[in-house]
């Protein structure tokens, strides 16, 4: 399913500057010219854009847990069905801000789920397409939720705790720990050059093997 293209997810916690590299990556590739398509979840297809409306607006208060992850499930469905996989049957690099590692921290362990059924539940709407690296920007939760509240006012999310918002970066950081092959951990309170300078490295690394 996944093709000739190559596959790479941006993860972390709020305010790690997912958005930031991506771009930043984007243009380095096309810099190169390798063909590369960005997207993100939720939100990158129609469908999607509704989920997105729905789970991040925190005047939904009385949205089940369930129900959200359901959600998630759905937005990640189309956007594979959408945008990636055909992306990747093009061969192009596909760059997405966040993939099923962030159901996993976020609903998974954030909502204190069972981290099994949230990933069955991933595998089954992405018909088990995984990335061939993730990027994880790891920072502590009162860093990120520092700079994400500075923004602008928080979405349904970055309301939660920071209880809850350290236990999805213990997640992240575990599930990077369980694939160190597949993973590129960084420190996201570095300077955004030097970080976009690591993703560059990893990536050209990663480019280079499927030459």
């Amino acid at each position: 399913m996944a093709g000739p293209g190559v596959f790479i997810a941006f993860e972390g916690g709020e305010g790690a500057g997912k958005s930031t590299q991506v771009g930043r990556l984007e243009a380095w590739l096309t810099g190169r010219g390798v063909p590369v398509r960005t997207t993100r979840e939720p939100g990158a297809t129609d469908l999607g854009g509704t989920v997105r409306s729905i789970v991040l607006d925190p005047a939904n208060t009385g949205l089940s847990a369930r129900a959200e992850a359901l959600l998630y499930a759905a937005d990640r469905a189309q956007h594979v069905h959408e945008v990636v996989a055909p992306a990747l049957a093009a061969g192009q690099v596909v760059v997405t801000d966040r993939y099923v590692d962030s159901s996993l921290a976020y609903q998974g362990a954030g909502r204190s789920f069972d981290l099994a059924e949230i990933a069955s539940i991933s595998r089954w709407a992405t018909e088990g397409l995984v990335p061939d690296l993730t990027v994880l920007l790891d920072l502590p939760p009162e860093t990120g939720l520092a700079r994400a509240r500075g923004r602008a006012a928080a979405d349904r999310l970055e309301g939660e705790s920071v209880q809850f918002h350290q236990r999805v970066r213990d997640t992240f950081r575990a599930l990077a720990a369980a694939e160190p092959d597949r993973y590129l951990v960084l420190d996201a309170t570095a300077d955004p050059d030097a970080l976009a300078g690591a993703v560059a490295a990893g990536v050209g690394a990663l480019l280079g093997e499927r030459r």
